[in-house]
């Protein structure tokens, strides 16, 4: 399991361009089960993506088709974590219980 956290490094005017295509992204990878949980940030400096994955490289994968990624409007920290408890509905992925 990864947190992927992306910091803005754009005017919000500039972020807000690539919204709609950046949400089709998000929902893509909600269809194939990737992506778990997914919001900004608040005050609105980036998001936060809970990413059900492989390995490191298929986050990585799975960040350069953001359109954020693309259009350079956002770094991208990635944090692994192995989950050791969870509630009983995220129990159902396939890296818990």
């Amino acid at each position: 399991m990864f947190i992927v956290s992306l910091t803005y490094n754009v005017d919000l005017s500039e972020v807000d361009q690539h919204i709609s295509d950046h949400i089709a992204y998000l929902e893509k990878y909600y269809a194939q089960g990737k992506f778990i949980v997914s919001g900004r940030k608040a005050p609105r400096t980036g998001g936060i993506i809970l990413v059900n994955a492989v390995n490191r490289q298929e986050v990585e994968s799975i960040i350069q088709q953001d359109p954020f990624y693309q259009a350079e409007l956002a770094d991208y920290a990635i944090t692994e974590f192995v989950p050791t408890m969870a509630a009983p509905d995220f129990v159902k992925l396939k890296h818990l219980g």
